[in-house]
C-alpha cells in the first residue's frame, strides 16, 4: 500500500512539474519520499518480528491527469484507500490479539489522519482560489507547496 502510494505520488509530481506547478510538484515529491519511508518502516518491522518481508508488486500508476485538481482528488482517494487498509490491519491485530503489531500500526493510524487532512486542505484551496486565471494558478501552486511544511492537525 505505501510502496504503491509512493509511486503514485511520483507520477503525480512529475505531471505537476511538467505542467508548471513546481511548488505542488515539490510537495508531492516530498509525499513520495514519506510514503517510501513508511513502506520501509513496515518492511523492517515484518523482518524484526520474525516474518519474511516481501517486496510488493506495484501496479501501473496513471502518468497523465486532466488537471491539477484531478491530481489532488486522486491523492485524497489514495490516502483514504491507505487509511482503509491500515484500519483493516488494526482490526486483524485485535482479532488475533497481536498487541505488539497493533501498537506499531497505531503510528500509521495517526499519520493517516494527518495525510488525509493535508489532502483535504489542498482540495479546499480550489474552492478559495480562482484557478482559471494565471495569477490564481500561481497562488494555488504556492499555497499547496506550503502544506508540506506544516502539520494540519495537531496531536
Amino acid at each position: 500500500m505505501e510502496a504503491e502510494a509512493s509511486n503514485k505520488y511520483l507520477a503525480m509530481a512529475s505531471w505537476l512539474e511538467r505542467n508548471g506547478f513546481l511548488q505542488s510538484a515539490e510537495y508531492l515529491y516530498h509525499q513520495a519520499e514519506e510514503e517510501r519511508s513508511h513502506f520501509l518502516k513496515i518492511f523492517k518491522y515484518i523482518n524484526d518480528v520474525g516474518g519474511t518481508a516481501i517486496t510488493p508488486f506495484v501496479s501501473d500508476v496513471a502518468q497523465e491527469y486532466n488537471s491539477i485538481k484531478d491530481v489532488f482528488e486522486m491523492a485524497l482517494q489514495g490516502e483514504i484507500a491507505v487509511s482503509n487498509s491500515i484500519n483493516k490491519i488494526v482490526a486483524k491485530c485485535r482479532e488475533s490479539n497481536d498487541y505488539a503489531t497493533e501498537e506499531f500500526i497505531m503510528w500509521f493510524v495517526k499519520e493517516q489522519r494527518e495525510e488525509e487532512a493535508n489532502a483535504r486542505r489542498a482540495l479546499e484551496l480550489f474552492e478559495l482560489i480562482d484557478v482559471n486565471s494565471d495569477s490564481g494558478k500561481f497562488l494555488l501552486d504556492k499555497e499547496i507547496g506550503k502544506i508540506s511544511g506544516k502539520k494540519i492537525i495537531e496531536s
